[in-house]
């Protein structure tokens, strides 16, 4: 069994002070460089996992993920921040889960393949600019360095063989080898280096498609747009091409735009969102308003449609941003006991929420409702101030609202009431301030034409009730 030279990380400790700055809404960048760096761990964990399952598997299998382990560690001793900068790529996680997932629970007829976990590998090698060559996996018509990008080769078959090679003096192509001995040769653009590492993936050029940057952010952390493989995202808009480049200038300009708000309007949303590099992943919007989501396992990912306005914008981000503290927060801590076939009613969702969902709601609407309050104060026209209001009374009460019944139930931890006894003083201290009657009525409105419709479509007569699944 090949060894790990790791030393695996004791748990993350999160300072009291910063925990409860967290639960009331916000961190900062150090909290968000703190949750990254456990993400990071979470995924190093999980590397070594697959080591070990394919190495119960045995044969092949096993081979394959020693060698891909190796890769990794022979990366991480080179050059750690690219190894680094690989393993916590969004696409890493689902990856990583993936192949593990098929090693433990093998489907019926089908060979376990860590064919991914090397791709990976790879990616952290070429990273780093070690020198060698390993397989790749080919996939339909594109070959993936997973966080770097992926090489497109028109016409490639199941019977083609793909790897990527790294020259002494780090310049990397990815080769694609037809059954006949004929070789299809991709070459990366401003290929990586050891020294010093490279703050954005490869860009575009030819058949090679990487991600795309928006804006960089304070600090020079880059904001960048990119399609992702669809086990990360099973909804994110299909790009057979990739992202072109009229399409990237679009969101460009809206980006650039939010993220200004963002720092002149919100610095603590925007302090976090440049505590490291983002990634956006564009989704199809079948109908009115912005279409949003985040993954438990692609910390400092965010997937939405193209927002309309940089306002629309800013508050989807400040809405994920929430979904991808909590989540990583939730990898460290037990905040309630999981299970349970309650539902229950979440004033911003058609449909009964499991207790997690609602914890997570109610928390990313904390953030929301924090936003438009700041809103309330920087909007110049009066039409937008009075959508401010709206926006702020509605969210306010909801995430109240939610954060009662999370209250009133028998399953969170000591340390998950604590963290909703947080969230309940942040919201206790914003329902308390004024806002104009007639912004009030409207938002009170809405909140009761969602309950009534969420009543006449599951029954019962009371929004805090709980449904049995």
């Amino acid at each position: 069994m090949t060894s790990s030279p790791y030393r695996m990380p004791a748990p993350y400790r999160m300072p009291g002070a910063m925990f409860d700055a967290v639960a009331a809404g916000g961190g900062g960048a150090e909290a968000l460089r703190l949750l990254a760096r456990a993400e990071h761990s979470r995924r190093l964990a999980c590397a070594w996992a697959v080591t070990e399952a394919a190495g119960r598997a045995g044969g092949r299998v096993a081979e394959d993920a020693a060698r891909a382990w190796e890769l990794l560690t022979a990366a991480a001793r080179t050059a750690p921040d690219a190894a680094a900068a690989v393993l916590t790529h969004p696409t890493a996680g689902p990856l990583l889960f993936e192949v593990l997932s098929r090693l433990t629970r093998p489907r019926r007829g089908e060979e376990p393949s860590v064919a991914r976990f090397t791709a990976l590998a790879a990616a952290a090698a070429v990273r780093a600019g070690l020198p060698g060559r390993t397989p790749l996996p080919v996939d339909g018509v594109w070959v993936a360095l997973p966080g770097l990008g992926r090489a497109r080769f028109p016409g490639a078959t199941a019977a083609d063989r793909a790897e990527v090679r790294t020259d002494p003096e780090g310049g990397s192509r990815i080769v694609l080898r037809a059954p006949d001995g004929t070789e299809d040769i991709v070459l990366p653009p401003a290929p990586y280096r050891a020294t010093p590492v490279p703050p954005s993936p490869y860009p575009g050029a030819g058949r090679w498609h990487g991600a795309r940057l928006l804006t960089t952010l304070e600090g020079g952390a880059p904001l960048l747009l990119d399609v992702v493989d669809r086990p990360s995202f099973p909804h994110a808009a299909v790009r057979p091409d990739g992202i072109g480049p009229r399409e990237a200038a679009t969101w460009a300009a809206v980006a650039r735009e939010a993220c200004a708000l963002l720092r002149a309007g919100h610095p603590q949303v925007y302090e976090e969102l440049a505590a490291g590099e983002r990634l956006l992943v564009p989704l199809d919007r079948p109908g009115p308003g912005i279409v949003s989501g985040s993954s438990a396992e692609t910390f400092g990912c965010v997937a939405l449609s193209l927002p309309g306005t940089p306002a629309g914008f800013a508050v989807t981000v400040a809405h994920e941003m929430q979904h991808n503290k909590f989540a990583a927060l939730l990898h460290l801590f037990d905040l309630f006991d999981p299970g349970g076939p309650e539902r229950f009613y979440a004033p911003w969702r058609p449909d009964p929420r499991p207790l997690l969902g609602l914890f997570h709601g109610a928390y990313a609407h904390l953030g929301v409702a924090r936003f438009w309050n700041r809103r309330r104060e920087r909007e110049a026209e009066a039409h937008a101030r009075f959508e401010a209001h709206v926006q702020f009374a509605r969210w306010r009460l909801a995430a109240r609202e939610a954060t009662l019944v999370l209250l009133a139930s028998d399953r969170l931890t000591p340390l998950g009431r604590r963290f909703a006894d947080r969230m309940l003083d942040t919201l206790d201290a914003l329902c308390r301030l004024p806002v104009p009657p007639p912004a009030l009525h409207r938002a009170e409105s809405a909140a009761r034409a969602h309950r009534e419709a969420w009543h006449d479509r599951h029954g019962g007569t009371d929004g805090e009730r709980m449904l049995t699944a």
